[in-house]
């Protein structure tokens, strides 16, 4: 019954008709007349509530489709749980095999590249461990961990805490000893200013990065390199699996992050001057 109605010229072309009805309309034009698609539950990570993009993003995708994002801001971790539980109706995340698991394990539908930026090493000033410069993450944690330098880990199952535990796998040498490695289980911004405080080493994704600006005295000291890559996807929560999430909001609010409109605003997203994130569903030209 569920993939009859799936089928094209089912449920996806209404859906099609529908964001093409609501997206011919001009920018600044409000979406009265149109169905609205009442309470929707975006289940994200930390860095894109921290960094204020989902300021930029949310307000005119809830005026043009008469809509209202609840933001669940944990870590991908965390979001995919909830949303594997029904407690959202769509995840945007930054977990690439977390993320496939959940598709594989049939909790979720659609998924969809939005953006990415990248992580960055970050320390205080004086480099104790010697990484400034380094381009291969993998060698700058094995220094962290030979140094008796401390690490602040998040330690929370994250996007940006997988990525951390692969690159002490690739280190070969895992964390800094006991007394050294603290996982705060904190989200990014917390991270960062315990970092700052304890003059230590941890991974940011650059966008919170550049969002805290100058609230800390830590310094990018090693980036670059596949290893550092930090791209973001949105999947939408099967409603074979949840009949009762909004399944027809979490399409629609996919659409607008992939559409030219949600693109061009992910692209001029800045802070002074710096991007945070790279458009990935329609590349910034």
């Amino acid at each position: 019954m569920f993939r009859k109605f799936m089928a094209p010229g089912g449920l996806a072309y209404l859906f099609s008709a529908f964001l093409l009805s609501a997206c011919a309309r001009e920018p600044g034009e409000t979406a009265s007349g149109a169905p609205g698609l009442g309470g929707i539950r975006l289940a994200t990570t930390t860095s894109t509530e921290n960094t204020g993009l989902l300021k930029a993003l949310l307000p005119p995708f809830e005026k043009r489709f008469g809509a209202k994002v609840s933001v669940l801001a944990v870590g991908t971790g965390k979001a995919i749980d909830l949303s594997r539980n029904g407690d959202a109706d769509l995840v945007l995340a930054h977990a690439q095999a977390l993320e496939e698991k959940f598709v594989a394990d049939g909790f979720g539908v659609n998924r969809r590249p939005v953006m990415h930026n990248d992580f960055v090493v970050v320390g205080p000033e004086g480099d104790p461990a010697g990484i400034k410069g380094c381009a291969d993450a993998a060698a700058a944690f094995a220094k962290i961990a030979a140094s008796g330098a401390a690490f602040i880990s998040r330690g929370d199952k994250s996007g940006t805490h997988v990525r951390e535990l692969d690159l002490w796998k690739a280190a070969g040498s895992g964390p800094p000893g006991q007394g050294r490695y603290i996982e705060a289980g904190q989200g990014m911004g917390e991270i960062l200013v315990m970092a700052d405080e304890k003059s230590a080493y941890t991974l940011s994704d650059r966008g919170t990065f550049i969002a805290m600006g100058g609230k800390t005295g830590l310094k990018i000291l090693c980036e670059g390199g596949p290893a550092l890559l930090n791209p973001y996807s949105a999947i939408a929560v099967n409603p074979a699996v949840h009949p009762k999430t909004n399944y027809l909001g979490a399409m629609a609010l996919i659409a607008w992050l992939t559409s030219p409109e949600g693109q061009a605003i992910i692209a001029a997203f800045r802070k002074d001057g710096l991007a945070m994130f790279i458009p990935d569903a329609i590349p910034a030209k």
